[in-house]
């Protein structure tokens, strides 16, 4: 009996159910993450001239976890039946099996419960926002079935804390607010079309839709359009704030960031758009660093 009783046992290396969440909430992957909380921290620091209050700096940072992790697991639930099809996400928890839908479900319920409970602390503007917020973060997976323009979608979504940011400090969100969410959807559309290119192929087997799928063989020269204007509306947010010198040095790094992500990407291989992809943090810290550099040194 305690053979036949060990033989029952999970093996030692098996993934715990907790285990299989996380993975959901791509809490193993942050890279999605840090490119929700750069402009998030774009829009506090020039909201707040450099010096944004404590609890409101760790009520948006904490959001952005919360919600991208949200995020994730609302896309996967809706992808259950495509991720299988696709080399990169066939293992993801859903996909295999490892959680059910409706535990999908229940989780991205809760984390989006403790989100609301944190900008329930904040101004009134900032909580009716946050309604928006959450509509965004919720029908963004489902756009793809619908239309080839999901990562614009997508830009808006994961650019919503920036007019939150301008309402939580300021009580408003300023041109200067619209301006800079104006410049983050350009991005994300931008990074987020590496990210597509990467699945072109799978998506074009099932049918799903994306920006990479519509550019076609334009893709790059559309990819260096979106990336200009992205430049041009943040050169214009960094004049309507009165940044200086060291701005305009870290506006330049981020330039030649992206330009070496077109070296790699020339040959559009599915490694090099992922690397890209991947290498957008880098522009967005760059960018923060010649916000913060220009509001304490210049």
């Amino acid at each position: 009996m305690g053979d036949e009783r060990h033989d029952r046992q999970p093996p030692a290396h098996a993934p715990s159910r907790l285990s299989h969440y996380w993975k959901l909430m791509r809490a193993d992957r942050p890279i999605g993450t840090l490119l929700l909380l750069w402009p998030t921290w774009w829009a506090l620091w020039l909201a707040a001239g450099g010096r944004p209050p404590l609890w409101i700096l760790f009520v948006f940072t904490a959001g952005v976890w919360l919600t991208r992790s949200a995020g994730c697991v609302i896309n996967d639930y809706a992808d259950r039946w495509l991720d299988p099809h696709v080399k990169r996400t066939k293992d993801r928890p859903l996909a295999t099996g490892a959680v059910s839908g409706r535990g999908a479900l229940a989780l991205f319920a809760g984390l989006m419960l403790v989100a609301f409970a944190l900008v329930l602390t904040l101004n009134r503007l900032t909580i009716g926002l946050s309604v928006v917020g959450v509509f965004l973060a919720a029908t963004y997976p489902y756009l793809k079935r619908h239309t080839h323009l999901p990562q614009v979608y997508l830009g808006m979504a994961f650019g919503w804390g920036i007019p939150m940011a301008f309402a939580a400090v300021q009580g408003e969100v300023p041109p200067l607010g619209w301006l800079l969410y104006a410049a983050n959807i350009l991005w994300s559309t931008a990074y987020d079309t590496w990210y597509a290119m990467v699945d072109r192929d799978d998506d074009l087997k099932v049918g799903a839709r994306s920006t990479a799928i519509l550019f076609g063989d334009l893709d790059l020269v559309i990819q260096g359009i979106l990336y200009a204007l992205f430049f041009a509306t943040m050169a214009l947010a960094g004049q309507r704030a009165g940044l200086g010198l060291l701005y305009w040095t870290g506006l330049a790094v981020a330039v030649a960031l992206v330009a070496w992500e077109f070296r790699l990407c020339r040959g559009r291989g599915r490694d090099a758009c992922f690397r890209a992809f991947l290498h957008n943090n880098w522009v967005g810290a760059a960018l923060f660093a010649g916000i913060v550099a220009s509001q304490y040194l210049d």
